[in-house]
């Protein structure tokens, strides 16, 4: 599943290629990939005429503010039009954005489209068809209808993420640090790879329990996470899964992993070989001579 770094690539593709879109044909060619409003004519007549403003992101989510755009040709600062509430979408397993000029026959994999004036198409491609989107009209609570956003933990880069806050989260814990760095509830973006990447940085084993880990080490922690994040974002995200960013490219971030799919290969420290074993279902790997 795409994380904070392969979301944050897509929020900023988006936002770079899609200057002045404003939607004015949206064709679903996946009814269950609409999640919000329930019919899907309710999404499509919401998102007519609909400039796609600005990107955003929240965890693993994308959050496109609208403006409504009845005149095209009207002259005063966008920021002005009127509010046409927001296009909020989670690409899950497979999903990505494809930008295509002139828009061509989509492939069988394609779920929802968006086109301009001009023909030029957004397409939404979703191999394993998980992921969703959802058209949140203005006056509504997006974190009441989308409830996995609404209970998200406070984001990596942000002044609420720090060790004092990691201490008072997992101070009573007797889950393992790698389940409380699932934990979406606890923190918002991290996902498999970059919880075993950033507890092999910080030298903290994976099956730690989380109460038993030192301020000084939570610091590391919180060090680590934001490091290495901001690494993978800068190198496009991971080659692993399916991520594609909208120019349909891998991220360069897998080249550069120490434990991620290392199994049974030498850690880059102390060349003791690096292993894998499942925590609450998903494959965790570390190096168990670096990290205690």
């Amino acid at each position: 599943m795409p994380e904070l770094p392969e979301v944050e690539t897509v929020r900023r593709g988006l936002e770079q290629k899609l200057n002045n879109f404003i939607i004015k044909k949206v064709e679903v060619c996946r009814d269950s990939t609409v999640a919000f409003p329930i019919k899907k004519e309710e999404f499509i007549k919401g998102l007519l005429n609909s400039l796609i403003y600005k990107w955003d992101r929240r965890g693993k989510y994308l959050i496109a503010q609208l403006k409504e755009v009845q005149n095209e040709s009207a002259q005063f600062p966008l920021e002005n039009f009127q509010n046409n509430g927001f296009l909020v979408v989670h690409l899950r397993m497979t999903g990505y954005f494809k930008f295509i000029e002139n828009s061509s026959h989509p492939c069988k994999h394609t779920r929802i489209r968006f086109f301009d004036k001009n023909n030029n198409e957004l397409r939404y491609i979703d191999v394993r068809s998980f992921g969703q989107m959802w058209w949140i009209n203005k006056g509504l609570s997006i974190n009441k209808i989308i409830k996995g956003l609404g209970s998200l933990g406070p984001e990596p880069f942000s002044k609420d993420f720090d060790a004092n806050y990691l201490k008072k989260v997992i101070s009573k814990r007797t889950k393992s640090i790698k389940a409380i760095l699932l934990d979406q509830t606890i923190v918002a973006g991290i996902g498999n790879i970059y919880a075993d990447e950033s507890l092999y940085s910080a030298g903290i084993s994976p099956f730690r329990e989380a109460r038993t880990i030192k301020k000084n080490e939570l610091i590391k922690l919180k060090e680590s996470i934001v490091t290495v994040l901001k690494k993978s974002i800068g190198s496009g995200g991971t080659t692993f899964s399916d991520f594609r960013d909208l120019e349909g490219e891998n991220g360069n971030f897998g080249l550069q992993t120490n434990v991620y799919r290392r199994t049974g290969k030498e850690c880059r420290k102390c060349g003791n070989l690096i292993e894998r074993q499942k925590i609450t279902g998903r494959s965790t790997h570390w190096c168990p001579k670096c990290q205690k």
